[in-house]
């Protein structure tokens, strides 16, 4: 095998596959980098639960195919000049990496050893616009459960029906639903990706206008394929939770404020509570005159800031973790919100004015 391409390219590849290559494998394999040569150059990198396939526009003299350490192969790509790199594989699995002065030589694994990632059929195929499908994925990641006594929470549940796609993310405390229209009809699609993969999906894609992305799910795993890069996923099975359920129909109370002004004052409030300790709150009340009263109380100091908002309803006085409330706060992109409150112990909903397009839940804590 013999490869000439691009130092920034190659090292670009290398970057998007590895972060699919297994840590602290028993497999030893499964440590390294796949790379494939014959008219383009293709990287993978699988770690039995998600793997990711990269292709690499460069020439190709000799095709063949081998296995390269993925650390020190992207250690040394690295740290190699602004040039053109050569990779050209030998006798007993030897590599050798040229680029302008640096000679490398160092040693490979049989490709044939490789597990070969699933294969999924594409018989339901959803296309999207990349840069959606990435700001869904930033606007319910951060909701993903990490206990694993509950697995279907370890992933987000994604939705497909008529012309409408939900993601939604539970964690227990808080919940992030996010919903967009189509104009044109859609498959009929429900699994739960797994956080982790999602999260390179999001990663991978790109923030212009026009580029697509395929979703492929089968019966156990789901693939999306942008053209260049293909992300492979085992799917969680089981039944996800009835979300629709949880989130109130009612509104005892409604504020309608900016969110930016918002995370401000919750961002101040958090200076007073240690990062090791969320053991003290945010406390948010309003009174008679259209006020909302955002303040915290520990042993380093305390915050207390008046915000005017329009308030419709019922008083409240009810505490929240602070970093629950920036999460969902640090990815809403409007202008205005509405948060809606049922009483002093219920969970509060921050909503869009006007539509449904998303809904962040938050659990009050207990005093």
């Amino acid at each position: 095998m013999k490869v000439i391409c691009s130092r920034e390219r190659l090292m670009e590849a290398i970057s998007i596959v590895q972060k699919a290559v297994a840590t602290r494998s028993t497999l030893p394999i499964l440590d390294g980098i796949l790379i494939e040569a014959e008219d383009k150059v293709k990287l993978t990198g699988y770690d039995l639960e998600t793997g990711i396939e990269c292709q690499l526009e460069a020439d190709v003299p000799e095709s063949g195919s081998i296995v390269v350490n993925a650390r020190m192969f992207g250690d040394i790509i690295r740290k190699l000049p602004e040039d053109v790199v050569t990779i050209e594989s030998g006798d007993n699995f030897s590599i050798k990496i040229e680029c302008g002065s640096a000679h490398f030589s160092i040693k490979g694994q049989s490709a044939d050893d490789y597990p070969k990632i699933p294969v999924v059929e594409d018989a339901q195929q959803l296309n999207m616009k990349q840069h959606l499908l990435k700001d869904m994925i930033r606007q319910t990641i951060f909701a993903v459960s990490t206990d694993e006594s509950r697995p279907t929470l370890n992933g987000v549940n994604f939705r497909s029906d008529d012309k409408t796609v939900e993601m939604v993310s539970i964690d227990g405390f808080r919940l992030a639903l996010r919903r967009n229209e189509f104009e044109e009809e859609l498959p009929k699609m429900n699994f739960i990706v797994p956080g982790k993969a999602l999260a390179e999906v999001g990663r991978i894609l790109v923030s212009t206008q026009e580029d697509t992305v395929d979703i492929y799910p089968s019966r156990n795993h789901i693939m999306f394929n942008t053209g260049r890069v293909k992300l492979v996923a085992r799917l969680i099975q089981g039944e996800y939770m009835n979300y629709r359920s949880i989130l109130p129909q009612t509104a005892e109370t409604t504020i309608t404020i900016s969110p930016q002004t918002m995370m401000a004052a919750v961002e101040r409030a958090s200076l007073v509570i240690s990062s090791e300790d969320r053991r003290y709150p945010v406390r948010l009340t309003t009174n008679d005159e259209d006020i909302l009263t955002v303040s915290a109380s520990t042993e380093i100091g305390t915050l207390r800031e008046e915000i005017a908002v329009n308030v419709q309803g019922s008083k409240i006085d009810i505490d929240f973790n602070p970093r629950y409330f920036l999460d969902a706060l640090k990815v809403i992109d409007e202008d205005e919100i509405a948060i809606v409150f049922n009483g002093n112990m219920g969970p509060c909903v921050l909503r869009p004015l006007d539509s449904s397009e998303f809904a962040y839940l938050v659990l009050p804590l207990r005093r």
